[in-house]
């Protein structure tokens, strides 16, 4: 860290007395060391960071920071206030200004150092020194934490944690029970040797897995282990707010006895937490300004929910919610989206690396739009089906309930349902568009795939305009974000220039040049769905139910699933759409009911997880809700995937050549009596579930016994077992 802050950057006598000065006169530091190369466009980039949340901490500190273009390498510069300066903290002026300047590509070992830097800001010792220090040397020595030893033998920098041999997570002590291990910590004074520790929080979860892996989670409940939180933090910039937050969480975690774990989802990326760990935890903290990433691999536990400065000013409360939340059993709900939004966030959330291929990067966007449209495709499609089931077929024909509606009347009931259903189903294309570009570009590209969703209703070029809409509205605005703009334009870009011209880009695009092949390629989709008959039919049938199988709510999927709801996703579905939506639904329902059944067939083929497991896909799978059978085919894919494609492709096929109807998008067993041919329809199902149910149990029958799979009594309760162990693949 040596050459991230010299004495050259130091002022401690900042006379400055609004943040703006004292950020422009700290920037000027840096422009003169060569550190930043255009100082208006700096403080513009500086200016927009402070725009999106204020940089003002409780304790006096402020850290204005940003990423910029302008910077040649990670810097930091300090300023002391005597008067202090408003940074927007809810205690007053801050007299402690830290500058963070980081390079638009900086390395993550840097970014790791500025974070630990932001870590020591919480702590009271570090702060104090800077107070009281006399020369600018020296302070810039503190913060490297390489000034020389005090008479006592100590280190400024080792009693304030200095950022250089900072940053070690909580949670290489805090997995170790009531028992502290060596070089980690216990209570509130670390061990000796806790400065061993990781250089950053985000490798937390290597050390705090230890305690999940040798089974301390089954040792005791209750006061035979304190309870547990696992926490994600990240803020808009991910160098500062994110991991103060962390230390925050972790230093009031150790007050009150409690293991706390922590994800810092900053710049230089981050590492998932261990499963076991998240699994091993009471509750949940997420303190965060930009969405969590795989924000689904916390649901079902006790969580809170709020902004990253709340971390920092009060954890200890955080806590408390958190453990009052779990006393009461107060849980996430789990993701029950099923097939129609198995992600439980949107894959904009879970964007991946920089390192993704283009196949990747368009995969996401695309699923990025189908995950915020398909709410609107479940609402829209299921108050259709209730008009046409309260007020008859001939409902669509019905005058808006705004000028006819009686109360007393079934049919007007009907009316109203089928007529907001509409006004619901509106929205498809536009939102599929809108977020689309969303998922490629932010929010800049929600107003010009909106408007392109909306022009390719207009034209009539249905869902495959709503998709190269987006596609075309997330280019463009990339494209105007790559062009160098004078620094006074920039306040107004994300309000004006960019949604002006951007939807002026794509209006064109949509309306004059591209369009209108869209809009017949469109058509001829149609026509050809509708003229589909005989075996032609049943061989779609099969080919959908085999890719609702393949992966049991990801990509293929939701390609099949968004196929059969753009057919229905209009006022009057052919005949054709409407039996192609029940196949996808029947397919979908298979894979959770066949393994529901096979673990009441042949229980002992299976461990005592996945039968628990087999109850719960019992209801599942009748609300088509695929990723029932998540858990069966993560531990045996090779039999319990070809298997689920088996039958899928089964009942696909059946349904298509019995005729089965549906107009509803979603709704498993629960709409039948919406469905045209029930009868036949279940019939289709039931093959398909016992064709993969019985696959599954001759494939898995074949293999050599799992350890850990112990044979059911004769009461079909589980006999008891030494240990258990998940089954897997051969």
């Amino acid at each position: 860290m040596s050459d991230m802050i010299t004495a050259d950057l130091v002022d401690l006598d900042l006379s400055a007395d609004t943040k703006e000065a004292a950020a422009r006169a700290l920037a000027e530091r840096m422009v003169a060391l060569g550190r930043v190369t255009d100082l208006e466009g700096f403080l513009a980039d500086v200016a927009a960071r402070e725009a999106q949340m204020p940089t003002g901490l409780d304790g006096g500190i402020g850290i204005p920071h940003c990423r910029s273009e302008h910077v040649t390498e990670p810097t930091l510069a300090f300023g002391r206030s005597a008067a202090g300066i408003d940074f927007g903290a809810a205690d007053g002026p801050a007299d402690l200004i830290f500058l963070i300047a980081a390079p638009a590509g900086a390395d993550d070992a840097h970014l790791t150092i500025l974070s630990s830097l932001a870590r020591q800001l919480m702590n009271a010792e570090f702060t104090d020194a800077l107070r009281s220090v006399d020369d600018a040397s020296a302070a810039a020595a503190l913060i490297r934490g390489d000034e020389p030893p005090t008479a006592d033998g100590s280190t400024a920098a080792d009693a304030a944690k200095a950022p250089a041999a900072a940053g070690s997570s909580s949670a290489s002590g805090s997995e170790s029970g009531s028992e502290p291990a060596s070089g980690s910590g216990s209570g509130s004074e670390p061990a000796s040797g806790s400065g061993s520790g990781s250089a950053d929080s985000v490798t937390a979860p290597a050390a705090a897995s230890a305690g999940a892996a040798t089974g301390t989670d089954d040792a005791g409940t209750g006061a035979d282990r304190p309870f547990r939180i696992v926490a994600v933090t990240s803020c808009p910039t991910g160098i500062a707010h994110t991991y103060m937050a962390a230390e925050s969480l972790e230093n009031a975690g150790r007050e009150a006895g409690v293991e706390v774990v922590v994800e810092t989802q900053g710049s230089a990326g981050f590492t998932r937490l261990d499963p076991a760990v998240i699994a091993a935890a009471d509750g949940v903290i997420f303190a965060h300004d930009v969405p969590v990433r795989e924000k689904d691999r916390f649901a079902g536990k006790p969580t809170v929910d709020t902004g990253v400065k709340a971390a920092i000013n009060r954890a200890a409360d955080l806590i408390t919610e958190v453990r009052g939340k779990a006393e009461r059993g107060e849980v996430t709900a789990t993701d029950g989206s099923g097939a129609t939004d198995g992600s439980g966030t949107s894959p904009v959330e879970r964007a991946g690396g920089p390192g993704e291929g283009y196949g990747t990067k368009l995969r996401t966007w695309l699923m990025s739009g189908v995950s915020y449209m398909v709410p609107f495709v479940a609402a829209g499609g299921l108050l259709i089906a209730l008009g046409f089931a309260i007020g008859g077929y001939e409902i669509n024909e019905a005058p808006s309930v705004m000028d006819h509606f009686v109360w007393t009347q079934a049919a007007s009931w009907g009316a109203l349902l089928f007529q907001i259903g509409g006004v619901a189903f509106g929205f498809l294309v536009p939102v599929l568009a809108g977020y689309i570009a969303y998922g490629m570009a932010d929010r800049p590209g929600l107003v010009p795939g909106f408007v392109g969703g909306a022009i390719s209703l207009t034209i009539s070029a249905g869902f495959l305009g709503g998709l190269a809409a987006g596609l075309i509205a997330g280019g463009v605005v990339l494209a105007i974000q790559k062009v160098r703009i004078p620094a006074a334009l920039r306040g107004i870009m994300p309000v004006v220039v960019i949604p002006l011209i951007s939807s002026a880009v794509v209006g064109f695009l949509m309306f004059v040049v591209i369009g209108k092949p869209i809009a017949s390629a469109q058509k001829a989709m149609t026509d050809w769905l509708n003229g589909l008959t005989g075996a032609n039919a049943i061989l779609l049938g099969a080919l959908l139910g085999l890719m609702m199988c393949f992966d049991l709510g990801g990509p293929v999927n939701k390609v099949a699933y968004t196929f059969a709801t753009a057919g229905i996703a209009v006022a009057n579905p052919s005949d054709s759409a409407m039996k192609i939506m029940a196949a996808v639904m029947a397919a979908g329902m298979v894979p959770p009911l066949a393994m529901a059944l096979a673990t009441t067939v042949r229980g002992k083929l299976f461990n005592r997880t996945e039968r628990e497991n087999g109850k719960a896909a019992w209801v599942l799978g009748a609300s088509f809700i695929s990723e029932g059978a998540i858990p069966f085919a993560a531990a045996d894919p090779l039999r319990v995937i070809p298997a689920s494609m088996v039958g899928g492709a089964v009942t696909g096929a059946l349904s298509m050549s019995f005729g089965a109807t549906l107009r509803a998008p979603h709704g498993g067993i629960f709409v039948v009596p919406l469905i045209g041919n029930p009868f036949l329809y279940l019939v289709a199902i039931a093959a398909g579930v016992c064709v993969t149910a019985a696959l599954v149990i001759v494939l898995k029958g074949l293999r050599k016994p799992v350890t850990g799979a112990d044979t059911a009594g004769p009461d079909g309760t589980p006999a008891p077992s030494a240990r258990e162990e998940q089954p897997v693949a051969a």
